[in-house]
This record gives C-alpha cells, structure tokens and sequence, in this order.
C-alpha cells in the first residue's frame, strides 16, 4: 500500500504493523543539543503525521 507523506511524497508500506512501530519511535526523537529544537519539532510533526495514517488505515482494516 501506498501513504502520502505530509511533504506530498508516496512511501511503499509493505509491513503496516512494523512500519507503525518504526513512525511510534521515531515521534519520541529529540536531541539533547536544544540548538536543534525547531528541526526536532519538524521532524516530530511529520513522524506524528505519518503514524496517525498509519494507524487510521490499520483501524480502517480491522473494522472490514
């Protein structure tokens, strides 16, 4: 399946279970280094985005 990343790009999902494990870590990221905070809510909001697709479609596939 195909997923639309928040930069309009389509990724390849070819393991919906894992890849909702890879985007719910990778939301937790930060550096310690607070020079780098604005690149870490960048990042935050597109793994965030990407996860809540994710688990929409798995819910969507669970209900059929």
């Amino acid at each position: 399946m195909k997923v639309t990343d928040l930069n309009g790009s389509p990724i390849e999902v070819t393991d919906l279970n894992e890849a909702i494990r890879i985007t719910k870590r990778y939301k937790k990221y930060r550096h310690k280094d607070e020079s780098y905070s604005d690149f870490d809510k960048k990042q935050n909001t597109y793994w965030t985005d990407l996860y809540e697709k994710l688990t929409t479609i798995k819910e969507e596939l669970n209900n059929n």
